[in-house]
């Protein structure tokens, strides 16, 4: 397997730059996952590192290599698409052989690389049906293998699940981990789905308008958000923002209501901000985790419930904006009801209302 290597990587289309100078370092065998919304540049970044597109400027390297003039087939890649791109008249042990056999591989090695691959996937049982006898979750597999029988140095996945339902995305981000812990490479994944990038994903890399904003462990970019833009899109539901100024070392609403400051941040005197809390740090009182040293109560109507069973999402009301909130030991709640929230503080953030960067001190 291969490190991969972005160096001041640019994509021009005439005179638009749609990817500007982005670097990125992958280490090997790490599972990093390019996600954002659609048009920001992670699968136009994902194809010129497997050489479907060239670069305008910059260098990429697989392993110590500088591949930007190699064609795609001297990269040592495999790449799985969301269509599948398998052949209908072939089985499925001829799909996944193809192009072993286009390699003029000996028959004895690719009959080897089929059962491996199969054994991996699960799909021994399959090898003699067309794709048309498959599932939507067994053709993705069959393309999948189709990959792994080249024994490539860096696998890449353009958003492989999108033609799935959610039950099937479900159970594919399974399997793509579970291939990714037997056979140990090194994959770029791209998806717009922000549930894929944190469940599959040793780091994350947040792209937007074809700038890079953060990258970092899944757990990282959650918690520690460096902008309201990554704070937002990270997370489900997304987290709620507040606009308010800081007066005495306090974040006032615009109903005046009063917040002190999280833990861990700093804002100047007057200064316009938002306040991020997510659902899970604000919860009705008796109704949610134990407090924690950083507590702060406010007031808020109730509008709307979703009961989840275990939990109960709120939409709340507080200074003419949306909050959603979780209930635990959910009971029912009527619209327009008036509960009192506590909110852990210590799990909040502040960012500067203009440039939507934390303002962490």
């Amino acid at each position: 397997m291969a490190q991969v290597h972005l160096r001041d990587v640019v994509k021009n289309y005439g005179p638009l730059e749609v990817v500007h100078s982005i670097n990125l370092d992958i280490a090997d065998n790490e599972f990093v996952v390019l996600v954002g919304p659609s048009g920001c540049g992670k699968s136009t970044t994902l194809r010129m590192i497997a050489g479907l597109e060239e670069i305008s400027g910059g260098e990429i390297f697989i392993g110590d290599n500088v591949v930007n003039d190699l064609p795609p087939r001297e990269r040592n890649i495999s790449m799985v698409f969301q269509n599948y791109a398998l052949y209908p008249h072939m089985t499925v042990r001829e799909n996944l052989g193809f192009s072993l056999k286009i390699a003029k591989r000996p028959q004895a090695e690719i009959d080897k690389a089929v059962d491996e691959a199969a054994e991996i996937l699960s799909l021994t049982p399959l090898l003699d049906r067309k794709p048309g006898a498959l599932s939507g979750g067994q053709r993705q597999r069959v393309a999948m293998g189709r990959a792994i029988v080249r024994h490539p140095d860096v696998f890449l996945f353009d958003e492989p699940l999108s033609n799935l339902d959610a039950k099937l995305r479900t159970q594919m981000r399974v399997e793509i981990k579970k291939l990714h812990q037997k056979v140990r490479s090194t994959i770029v994944y791209v998806t717009h789905d922000q549930v894929e990038a944190m469940t599959l994903a040793d780091r994350i890399v947040i792209m937007r308008d074809g700038h890079i904003e953060q990258i970092g462990t899944p757990l990282d970019v959650f918690e520690n958000p460096v902008n309201t833009f990554v704070a937002t899109f990270i997370g489900s539901p997304p987290m709620n923002l507040l606009n308010g100024v800081v007066r005495d070392g306090a974040v006032v609403l615009e109903d005046g209501t009063t917040v002190p400051v999280p833990p861990g941040y700093q804002a100047r005197e007057g200064q316009a901000v938002q306040l991020g809390m997510r659902a899970d740090n604000v919860m009705p009182v008796g109704h949610s985790l134990p407090p924690t040293e950083h507590m702060a109560q406010i007031d808020m109507r109730v509008n709307l419930t979703e009961p989840l069973g275990t939990e109960t999402l709120l939409f709340a009301e507080l200074a003419g904006a949306e909050v959603q909130a979780k209930m635990l030991n959910p009971r029912p709640v009527e619209a327009g009801e008036r509960m009192t929230f506590q909110v852990m503080l210590d799990k909040c953030h502040l960012f500067d209302a203009e440039s939507g960067a934390a303002l962490r001190s």
